[in-house]
């Protein structure tokens, strides 16, 4: 199969990409530069949604991954409009894109966010569940809404919505690890909020599935099957390292130094489950928190 992937040296672009070649597959990254001499590589502008060279397809299968990341700072109103239009308007340009071809990709994964959810205390959420409200649940909306073009010419959609993603070499727990080894860590606000994680190589894995299950389309958890609270993640991580866990964060200071995206990202509330994933067949590598961190870690 050619797959071709936009966001390709991300995080989970490239374990996918190297996942994918393991198994026998081609695969076409879409870089924002000139590809160089001899590179099996396309030119994407993600302001017009062009590709070139342009031919009459570019692949079999198509995964989008490419976003500002939400991570920063603080939000200022021009990162928020970045994080906005490199999802809705990026790929909603995209999309009409692969839909003039003339051999459209059979399917296309395109990530999404479980912040579609907004903060919902809780409440256990499935696909079927309705969206929030906040920021991340407005953008997520319209994210998914961008795909609209591709479902109406026959395409099969898969959007991903990937909850916390454990990697030492990126992500939300890679930004946890050396104040928790200094002993540092602790719980974030009351810790009663809840924390819908994966292993990346479960986000591989439920990439990959996507790719090959016919029957999979429309909104799909990419979360474990054990969504934790944030008092006990940081009791687990601690456990893992070996580390004491009694720094806390109050909420008020987590929303001193973050403003907005504290609310979102830190204090928000999500319990998703992967109802469509496990339905459709998909065995989870690390369905416990204490077994994924330490393959994460290398512990």
């Amino acid at each position: 199969m050619i797959v071709a992937v936009t966001g390709a040296r991300g995080l989970v672009g490239s374990a996918l990409v190297s996942s994918l070649e393991a198994g026998g597959h081609r695969v076409i990254p879409l870089v924002r530069r000139a590809p160089r001499p001899g590179e099996d590589a396309l030119h994407w502008d993600p302001s017009s949604g062009a590709i070139s060279p342009a031919g009459p397809a570019v692949a079999d299968a198509f995964v989008h991954l490419a976003g500002e990341s939400i991570m920063g700072l603080r939000w200022t109103a021009a990162k928020k409009q970045r994080i906005r239009e490199s999802r809705t308007t990026a790929t909603r340009l995209l999309v009409q894109t692969l839909t003039r071809l003339a051999k459209p990709p059979a399917v296309f994964v395109c990530a999404s966010g479980i912040g579609y959810y907004g903060s919902r205390g809780d409440e256990v959420l499935s696909e079927g569940s309705r969206s929030g409200t906040g920021f991340l649940a407005e953008v997520g909306r319209d994210w998914e809404a961008a795909t609209a073009a591709a479902i109406a010419q026959g395409i099969r959609v898969v959007n991903l919505r990937l909850g916390v993603v454990l990697s030492a070499e990126g992500g939300a727990l890679a930004k946890m690890l050396t104040p928790f080894r200094l002993g540092l860590g602790g719980v974030i606000g009351d810790g009663a909020q809840w924390m819908s994680w994966i292993a990346l190589d479960d986000v591989i894995g439920a990439i990959r599935h996507a790719l090959a299950t016919d029957a999979l389309r429309g909104p799909v958890n990419a979360v474990a099957p054990a969504p934790v609270t944030n008092a006990e993640f940081t009791r687990t991580l601690g456990q893992v390292l070996g580390r004491p866990t009694l720094v806390p964060l109050p909420a008020f200071a987590a929303r001193l130094a973050l403003g907005e995206m504290a609310d979102e990202l830190l204090l928000t509330s999500q319990r998703v489950v992967p109802a469509r994933l496990q339905a459709s067949g998909y065995t989870f590598r690390y369905p416990a928190l204490a077994d994924a961190l330490r393959a994460a870690i290398g512990r």
